[in-house]
């Protein structure tokens, strides 16, 4: 007989401090606060919930402590005899001029920041990866974005697929762990969210658990 279902998949998730203009990041608590609401709601079946980190809202001043984040997730399954052989990066940003959810396709090899990030750089133009070529160079995620985004239309949330993150930090952070999870094999998933005035954190919350149902019933 044949194992029932997909073989369990780990789920690490950051979200976002507060940056120029936005002075609460709903991400850092929707992130900081998720293990002990899954654990309250009951973590879906055949997901394992791993590290909740939040980033520094910044780009080239952190990203070490990004790469040093995305690679302990590798060297834990490595050293783990875990059954998971998946893993999934999820990463969470905020919008805050969207009212409603986005599953990011893709990003962009550029970063063209419109501020300062909070360690004070302010690129425009750089190739995010210069060994990748040039500034139109595009990562897309393996996931099956319109199958996700389908499935949480179906569970009631508006929700949309976006093909352009932006050029700001998210993009700067999606596009690094898309070009990570190619090279460890292993997979990688941006989500914008609105600000809480627009869209109540329990909201929210309740989106981000059943984003991990998508996520854990996926072949």
């Amino acid at each position: 007989m044949g194992s029932e279902g997909p073989s369990p998949v780990t789920v690490h998730v950051t979200g976002f401090k507060k940056f120029h203009g936005v002075s609460e990041n709903p991400t850092q608590t929707i992130v900081r606060n998720l293990k002990e609401y899954m654990e309250k709601r009951g973590m879906p079946k055949g997901l394992i919930l791993g590290s909740c980190s939040i980033l520094e809202s910044a780009g080239q001043g952190a990203i070490v402590p990004l790469y040093q984040m995305l690679q302990s997730a590798i060297s834990r399954k490595d050293s783990e005899s875990s059954s998971s052989d998946r893993i999934i990066w999820l990463h969470f940003g905020v919008n805050s001029g969207a009212t409603r959810f986005a599953i990011e396709h893709q990003a962009v090899n550029e970063a063209t920041f419109r501020c300062p990030d909070e360690m004070g750089w302010k690129p425009q133009k750089v190739p995010i990866i210069p060994a990748d070529g040039g500034i139109s160079r595009t990562r897309e995620t393996s996931l099956p974005v319109r199958e996700i985004v389908t499935a949480l239309v179906k569970k009631g949330y508006e929700v949309i697929m976006s093909d352009d993150a932006g050029r700001f930090v998210c993009n700067y952070v999606y596009y690094q762990s898309l070009r990570f999870a190619e090279q460890n094999g292993i997979k990688s998933l941006f989500v914008h969210v609105p600000l809480f005035l627009t869209l109540d954190e329990a909201t929210q919350m309740e989106f981000v658990a059943s984003l991990l149902e998508v996520l854990a019933s996926l072949p």
